[in-house]
């Protein structure tokens, strides 16, 4: 069974961890700066996104997810239809399945973004009301 990868990577992310014969009020301070760095970090986010996406809201995430899903049926029936012919595609054939894969692989992995903005707290969304 073979596996294809794409260009989509999460990265890990290393975080400070002292040297076990380093002084306490040293640690204490780089700790300190590295929360400056994370809050800076985050401000930024908050203030960029805000201003290219304005408030988030459920709609948008339903246009997203809609298309996603639209995506995936168009790029499924293009596989199953060269299924049908044996799986004899010419290259042609093979770049636009291509091309509708990575269409739906790009509409999911802005919605995962998106979604991790909401998580993250970069992008305002309004909570709703507890029912």
């Amino acid at each position: 069974m073979s596996v294809t990868r794409t260009n989509s990577v999460r990265r890990g992310y290393d975080h400070f961890e002292p040297e076990v014969d380093s002084d306490p009020h040293t640690q204490r301070r780089i700790r300190g700066l590295l929360e400056q760095i994370d809050y800076t970090a985050f401000a930024a986010n908050k203030e960029i996104l805000a201003q290219s996406l304005g408030q988030g809201d459920i709609r948008k995430f339903q246009r997203l997810a809609v298309a996603a899903a639209q995506a995936r049926a168009v790029w499924a029936a293009q596989a199953l239809a060269a299924s049908a012919s044996g799986g004899r595609l010419s290259a042609a054939d093979l770049a636009q399945l291509t091309h509708l894969r990575t269409t739906y692989e790009e509409l999911t992995e802005a919605y995962e973004a998106l979604r991790r903005m909401v998580e993250r707290g970069y992008l305002a969304m309004p909570v709703p009301a507890a029912t």
